[in-house]
């Protein structure tokens, strides 16, 4: 009788008994997985095709090892010459600042124009026009009105993040419902009372999702920004291995900023979902 092959509930039951999760979960992981390597195995046929431009997932393995093992060098602090994870750390401290900065002044100014319908009429159509220009047409003004590279960086993330955190907080406040309005009048809350009790818990949701959406455009526009003002970070990073015609470095470094960009979102969902109350999910 021939050997029967591993049924997919073999290989759930596999995954369950070696990491200690749900049923559910083991079949996300291993559907993840497999098409994670049905992806790797379609990039590598399809640039094992002769006259190929990129390299296949195999190449650039094996072209960045060395850089790889050497991820944590740091023989000179004030050269660029460095590991890529202290590249990537440079570009999250930069992140990490403008980004933090966007979301106070994001959520705090969105409390207060959702709050106000005149100010709101006031100041949406100015919102509405800046927030569609593009982050990096930011960069020229900034560095002609900053004189510096790395505050210039800095306003391109927050100038970036800024909007979808204020206008989400925006829509937030002018969501609360009636009712709960009603209530605070019958109680006779005060502003901090009511602001504390009711205003914010249900504004909360609306600011997460304008944090998840800030965060992953901060992460963007920084690697396109460091492009451009140089200096350490993955952005000059990836630049500096294009004019090396360093191929396999690009995508390595393209791969470690999809997984730091999806790190980021998860993170904030994370912290979004023990923010939230359950029934307002």
């Amino acid at each position: 009788m021939a050997a029967s092959t591993p049924s997919s509930g073999s290989l759930l039951d596999s995954v369950m008994r070696f990491l200690p999760i749900s049923k559910k979960n083991a079949r996300k992981i291993l559907a993840s997985l497999v098409g994670t390597l049905l992806c790797l195995v379609a990039w590598q046929a399809v640039c094992s095709i002769p006259g190929a431009p990129l390299p296949g997932p195999v190449e650039v393995f094996t072209d960045t090892q060395e850089l790889i093992i050497g991820a944590f060098d740091r023989t000179d602090p004030n050269s660029t010459d460095v590991g890529i994870f202290w590249h990537l750390m440079a570009s999250l401290q930069r992140v990490a600042i403008g980004f933090s900065v966007a979301a106070i002044v994001g959520v705090l100014f969105g409390i207060v124009i959702g709050s106000n319908q005149l100010v709101y009429d006031a100041f949406d159509p100015v919102f509405q026009l800046l927030r569609t220009i593009p982050p990096l047409a930011w960069l020229p003004i900034s560095l002609a009105a900053l004189k510096n590279n790395q505050s210039a960086a800095l306003f391109v993330i927050f100038i970036t993040a800024v909007w979808p955190v204020l206008l989400n907080t925006v829509t937030g406040v002018q969501q609360v419902p009636q009712d709960y309005k009603n209530v605070a009048r019958v109680l006779r809350l005060g502003r901090v009372e009511y602001f504390l009790n009711v205003l914010f818990p249900a504004t909360v949701p609306y600011v997460f999702t304008g944090l998840r959406i800030g965060v992953g455009l901060s992460w963007l526009a920084i690697v396109a920004a460091e492009m451009l003002v140089g200096g350490v970070g993955i952005g000059f990073f990836i630049w500096d291995a294009y004019n090396s015609s360093l191929t396999s470095e690009i995508i390595l470094a393209l791969i470690f900023v999809g997984l730091v960009g999806l790190l980021l979102d998860r993170l904030v969902a994370f912290v979004g979902s023990i923010s939230v109350p359950p029934e307002r999910r």
